[in-house]
Protein backbone atom coordinates (compact mmCIF):
# COMPACT_ATOMS: atom_id res chain seq x y z
CA UNK A 1 0.00 0.00 0.00
CA UNK A 2 1.65 2.88 -0.84
CA UNK A 3 1.82 5.90 1.54
CA UNK A 4 2.39 10.23 0.76
CA UNK A 5 3.03 12.74 2.90
CA UNK A 6 -0.24 15.11 3.94
CA UNK A 7 0.49 18.13 5.61
CA UNK A 8 -1.83 19.63 8.11
CA UNK A 9 -2.33 23.27 9.41
CA UNK A 10 -6.00 23.66 10.20
CA UNK A 11 -8.33 21.59 11.90
CA UNK A 12 -6.50 18.21 10.95
CA UNK A 13 -4.16 19.02 13.73
CA UNK A 14 -6.66 17.89 15.98
CA UNK A 15 -5.57 14.48 16.48
CA UNK A 16 -8.85 13.07 17.67
CA UNK A 17 -10.47 14.32 14.27
CA UNK A 18 -7.83 12.96 12.47
CA UNK A 19 -8.29 9.61 14.32
CA UNK A 20 -12.21 9.22 13.03
CA UNK A 21 -11.60 10.64 9.58
CA UNK A 22 -8.07 8.44 8.76
CA UNK A 23 -8.14 5.76 10.59
CA UNK A 24 -5.12 4.44 8.65
CA UNK A 25 -3.01 7.65 8.82
CA UNK A 26 -0.31 7.87 10.92
CA UNK A 27 1.90 11.41 12.29
CA UNK A 28 5.41 11.50 10.92
CA UNK A 29 6.20 14.35 12.72
CA UNK A 30 6.16 18.35 13.08
CA UNK A 31 7.49 20.77 10.53
CA UNK A 32 6.98 24.78 9.40
CA UNK A 33 5.86 25.94 6.36
CA UNK A 34 7.97 29.15 5.50
CA UNK A 35 6.91 31.99 3.80
CA UNK A 36 3.20 31.40 4.39
CA UNK A 37 0.82 32.83 6.42
CA UNK A 38 -2.29 31.39 7.78
CA UNK A 39 -6.16 32.72 6.85
CA UNK A 40 -9.81 32.12 7.07
CA UNK A 41 -11.48 32.88 4.01
CA UNK A 42 -15.33 32.23 3.69
CA UNK A 43 -18.30 33.10 4.66
CA UNK A 44 -18.56 35.34 7.71
CA UNK A 45 -18.74 33.45 11.15
CA UNK A 46 -18.38 30.21 8.72
CA UNK A 47 -14.88 30.76 7.10
CA UNK A 48 -12.22 27.96 7.16
CA UNK A 49 -8.39 27.78 7.05
CA UNK A 50 -6.42 28.51 4.57
CA UNK A 51 -2.22 29.21 3.47
CA UNK A 52 -1.22 31.66 0.92
CA UNK A 53 2.35 33.04 0.16
CA UNK A 54 3.84 34.97 2.60
CA UNK A 55 7.53 36.29 2.45
CA UNK A 56 9.07 36.04 5.73
CA UNK A 57 6.05 34.31 7.87
CA UNK A 58 5.68 30.70 8.88
CA UNK A 59 2.83 28.01 9.67
CA UNK A 60 3.41 25.43 11.78
CA UNK A 61 2.65 22.33 10.38
CA UNK A 62 1.67 18.07 11.58
CA UNK A 63 3.08 15.86 8.59
CA UNK A 64 1.00 12.78 8.49
CA UNK A 65 1.57 9.62 6.48
CA UNK A 66 -1.75 8.93 4.63
CA UNK A 67 -3.05 5.34 2.48
CA UNK A 68 -5.24 6.20 -0.65
CA UNK A 69 -8.18 5.93 1.30
CA UNK A 70 -7.22 8.54 4.16
CA UNK A 71 -6.67 10.58 1.06
CA UNK A 72 -9.92 10.18 -0.17
CA UNK A 73 -11.83 10.84 3.16
CA UNK A 74 -9.56 13.98 2.74
CA UNK A 75 -11.02 14.82 -0.87
CA UNK A 76 -14.38 14.50 0.59
CA UNK A 77 -13.61 16.46 3.70
CA UNK A 78 -11.62 19.08 1.89
CA UNK A 79 -14.40 19.57 -0.73
CA UNK A 80 -11.63 18.63 -3.52
CA UNK A 81 -11.75 20.18 -6.14
CA UNK A 82 -14.32 22.94 -6.06
CA UNK A 83 -13.08 24.29 -2.56
CA UNK A 84 -9.57 23.46 -2.14
CA UNK A 85 -6.99 21.98 -4.13
CA UNK A 86 -3.96 20.08 -3.79
CA UNK A 87 -0.68 21.19 -3.90
CA UNK A 88 3.01 19.43 -3.10
CA UNK A 89 5.17 21.95 -1.08
CA UNK A 90 8.54 21.41 0.15
CA UNK A 91 9.01 21.08 4.30
CA UNK A 92 12.19 19.98 6.34
CA UNK A 93 11.86 16.77 8.21
CA UNK A 94 14.20 14.61 9.68
CA UNK A 95 16.81 16.74 8.49
CA UNK A 96 16.02 16.65 5.10
CA UNK A 97 14.04 18.57 2.21
CA UNK A 98 10.72 16.57 1.42
CA UNK A 99 7.82 17.03 -0.09
CA UNK A 100 4.20 16.77 1.31
CA UNK A 101 0.54 17.00 -0.42
CA UNK A 102 -1.46 20.55 0.90
CA UNK A 103 -4.94 21.41 0.39
CA UNK A 104 -5.05 25.15 -0.49
CA UNK A 105 -8.35 27.10 -0.92
CA UNK A 106 -8.81 28.11 -3.92
CA UNK A 107 -9.38 31.85 -5.00
CA UNK A 108 -12.34 33.97 -4.70
CA UNK A 109 -13.67 33.99 -1.23
CA UNK A 110 -13.14 36.62 1.63
CA UNK A 111 -11.38 36.70 4.82
CA UNK A 112 -13.65 36.29 7.69
CA UNK A 113 -13.42 34.95 11.07
CA UNK A 114 -14.13 31.32 11.63
CA UNK A 115 -17.05 30.00 13.64
CA UNK A 116 -16.24 29.34 17.90
CA UNK A 117 -16.25 25.42 16.69
CA UNK A 118 -13.80 25.05 14.26
CA UNK A 119 -11.69 27.63 15.50
CA UNK A 120 -11.62 25.41 19.03
CA UNK A 121 -11.08 22.52 16.74
CA UNK A 122 -8.01 23.61 14.91
CA UNK A 123 -6.83 25.43 18.57
CA UNK A 124 -6.87 21.93 19.91
CA UNK A 125 -4.83 20.82 17.10
CA UNK A 126 -2.25 23.30 18.07
CA UNK A 127 -2.32 22.36 21.72
CA UNK A 128 -2.11 18.57 20.35
CA UNK A 129 1.05 19.39 18.27
CA UNK A 130 2.96 21.57 21.18
CA UNK A 131 2.44 24.98 18.76
CA UNK A 132 2.77 28.04 19.52
CA UNK A 133 -1.16 29.38 19.24
CA UNK A 134 0.18 32.75 18.60
CA UNK A 135 -0.13 31.97 14.61
CA UNK A 136 -3.62 30.89 15.03
CA UNK A 137 -4.44 34.16 16.81
CA UNK A 138 -2.45 36.34 14.68
CA UNK A 139 -4.71 34.81 11.70
CA UNK A 140 -7.69 36.54 13.57
CA UNK A 141 -6.27 39.46 13.63
CA UNK A 142 -6.46 40.27 9.78
CA UNK A 143 -9.72 41.46 9.48
CA UNK A 144 -9.65 44.91 9.11
CA UNK A 145 -13.00 46.10 10.67
CA UNK A 146 -14.67 42.75 12.25
CA UNK A 147 -14.65 41.53 16.08
CA UNK A 148 -12.20 37.88 16.37
CA UNK A 149 -13.51 35.22 18.70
Amino acid sequence: MSKKLYLAYGSNLNLEQMAQRCPTAVVAGTSTLKDYRLLFRGAYGGAVATVEPCDGKSVPVLLWEITPADEAALDRYEGFPYLYRKETVKVKHGGKTVSAMVYIMNDGRDINPPGRYYYGVIRQGYLDCGFDTGVLAEALRVYPHKKGL
